[in-house]
């Protein structure tokens, strides 16, 4: 049996007529940055997240880019995050000039321990970026309380939790700013790149506006040195199209999270493969299965061997990445992510898995367990 960790033909079959048509209209319209598709998309994202405003933008990486700027983050600045993520997040502050801060992750649900924000806040913190990790919200009512005492701003990296809730309120209405990617592997995904940022803060919906058109409000007009970043209209229609099945996906992929659990447990491997921990207080979308298991990379290589797609998110932390050195941290800094990064795998999760896909992983996994 071959399965593959993402089957993006499988749910591109299930709307071709559709998307085609869609972008065929785009065709003929001849618009193609920006636009009434780009607005409509904007408006349905807003709709859904429930935000007053949404933005749409070019990458998930650009959508936490223009949110630093927006909140004013510049050279000399400290931004506090996580170092278990992926590079995007650290990087935007880099780009700015600022200098990212880390704190480790909660060995359970891979988000930020809110319990290690109030110390690595300085008087040149001006943000805190949590990532809401394979689908699953970080715990934002603790970290807005330490962010409202010092007055810093609360960027929600959702860029894999479209569709996620903490306490009944969705990804992207749980911090100042909240930042998207719709990349073709996350729940909702474009035929490219493309993001998008959510806030209901007026003033800083219309500074990430003009700061994708290089801090522009009037053309040729700028007040800002800001970057090109616009969401393409066909993309927009494509995830116009797409959008309107997002939480039938997150469904199928909520339920074979629940049968996968089922068969681990039924398999006797719990002992020896962790699941995923869903918190009291969230919905989890899945965009990611993700195991924590000894041997991860013999394992890997033997679902690989027996035709089964997995990937490692993520294979080094930020914190001991080469780019990073400059910053001093050493190993042991952070013990849980870099313990995650050496167990962490993450296996086929998508909602068009067969039941008998989904066995013939659990017992491929069994397998390996009972010849080591």
């Amino acid at each position: 049996m071959n399965i593959p960790l993402l089957d993006l033909k499988a749910q591109y079959r299930s709307m071709r007529s559709e998307i085609l048509a869609a972008i065929e209209a785009t065709c003929d319209e001849q618009g193609f940055i920006l636009g009434p598709r780009v607005a409509a998309l904007e408006q349905a994202v807003a709709t859904y997240v429930g935000s007053s405003h949404a933005v749409g933008v070019a990458s998930g990486s650009d959508a936490l880019l223009v949110a630093l700027m927006a909140l004013g983050v510049k050279a000399g600045d400290e931004v506090v995050t996580v170092p278990f993520t992926f590079f995007a997040t650290a990087g935007a502050i880099s780009r700015l000039g600022a200098k990212p801060v880390f704190i480790d992750i909660r060995p359970d649900d891979f988000n930020m321990d809110p319990g290690l924000l109030e110390r690595a806040i300085t008087e040149r913190t001006k943000a805190v970026i949590p990532v809401h990790l394979f689908g699953q919200c970080a715990d934002m009512e603790a970290i807005n309380e330490i962010a409202r005492a010092h007055q810093i701003g609360v960027i929600e990296d959702a860029c894999q939790a479209i569709g996620a809730r903490r306490n009944g309120r969705h990804a992207g209405v749980l911090g100042n700013l909240a930042c998207f990617s719709f990349f073709p592997s996350k729940n909702l995904g474009g035929f490219g790149d493309a993001g998008m940022v959510t806030t209901n803060d007026p003033d800083l919906s219309e500074s990430i506006a003009m700061l994708r058109v290089h801090g522009s409000r009037v053309r040729y007009v700028h007040e800002a040195i800001g970057i090109n970043s616009r969401l393409d209209a066909l993309q927009a229609a494509v995830l116009l199209v797409k959008l309107k099945r997002l939480d039938e996906w997150a469904e199928g992929r909520r339920r074979n999270a629940a049968r996968y659990v089922q068969l681990f447990t039924d398999a006797k491997l719990t002992d020896r493969v962790t699941v995923p921990v869903v918190g009291a207080d969230n919905f989890h979308v899945f965009n990611q299965f993700t195991l924590r298991v000894p041997k991860r990379d013999e394992l890997r290589s033997y679902l690989k061997d027996h035709g089964i797609g997995t990937e490692v998110y993520y294979p080094l932390p930020l914190h001991l990445q080469n780019c990073y050195r400059e910053l001093g941290y050493q190993k042991g800094a952070f013990p849980h992510s870099e313990r995650a990064a050496e167990e962490v795998l993450s296996i086929p999760i998508y909602a068009e898995l067969s039941d008998e896909q989904l066995q013939y992983v659990v017992q491929t996994i069994a397998s390996f367990d009972r010849t080591r």
